[in-house]
């Protein structure tokens, strides 16, 4: 992997010192929540990769950004906030793979207690299941029709891909169908074009995230990019079933250690 790939480890160059010494303060990143599968399940073998959060979690983590003065938006919705100057107490939430149980099990929830979500799919893959995870059961994928209730339920659909392959060293006319194929069979499949991109598996290098936004779309989600971090490359969090209020909170000042230097966040 090359120094430009974002990896947990990659460094971040230090900041240009201000004239008299000061540093400037760290661009302040907004806080992004990671989510896969919303669904019961009890023994932890069900859920090798730890995608998977219950109903009853989902519920706990939404009451505790309540708590503390937070509410869960979609990407698209905090990023509109932050460009006219608000955006204070919101989360972002996000849903990756556009898992079926969106609709039958998070959708209530972020309902009630007033959140949307941005909700990541593969229209390559509508309808049938996550074939890309080797272990663990089958988890149902959103048909056309379900993406559809989402975007008419007012949450964001974003694009991961056509397929959920890793775009770090993709041929190029893999990777012209993967951002810009995805994107126009969103459009055709909403009426909207998507905004957002998430990178699958979360990696990403310069190059495939200068393609993202040759490709025309505002923004774009990772997990860990280092030195990559910015509109194409936001940070996020990911959430757990294990993931209580203890938990959270260090989640919470590990962000605003890395990102928010200097303010609250």
């Amino acid at each position: 992997m090359s120094a430009d790939t974002a990896t947990p480890s990659a460094s971040r160059p230090a900041p240009p010192a201000r004239a008299g010494g000061r540093t400037p303060r760290k661009p302040r990143t907004p806080w992004v929540l990671m989510y896969h599968s919303v669904a019961e399940f009890t023994d932890p073998a069900e859920d090798p990769y730890g995608i998977t959060v219950t109903p009853a979690a989902l519920e706990a983590q939404l009451l505790w950004l309540r708590a503390h003065g937070l509410r869960g938006v979609s990407v698209g919705e905090l990023r509109a906030a932050r460009a006219a100057g608000g955006g204070a107490g919101l989360v972002g939430l996000t849903f990756d793979d556009g898992y079926a149980d969106f609709v039958t099990q998070a959708l209530p929830l972020l309902r009630r207690y007033e959140c949307t979500a941005t909700v990541y799919v593969l229209p390559g893959r509508l309808g049938t299941d996550n074939v890309w995870d080797p272990l663990g059961p089958r988890k149902a994928l959103l048909t056309a029709a379900g993406v559809r209730a989402v975007a008419a339920a007012g949450h964001e659909i974003g694009s991961h891909g056509l397929l959920h392959q890793d775009l770090v060293g993709a041929a190029d006319d893999v990777l012209a169908q993967e951002l810009g194929g995805s994107r126009e069979a969103l459009r055709a499949l909403t009426g909207t074009a998507p905004e957002g991109f998430c990178y699958p598996y979360g990696t990403v290098d310069r190059r495939v995230a200068e393609a993202v936004r040759a490709a025309g779309y505002g923004y774009a989600v990772a997990i860990a990019p280092g030195r990559l971090a910015g509109p194409y490359a936001m940070p996020r969090t990911h959430v757990s079933q294990a993931d209580g209020a203890a938990r959270l909170a260090v989640k919470r000042l590990r962000h605003r250690a890395l990102y928010v230097r200097g303010a609250a966040g």
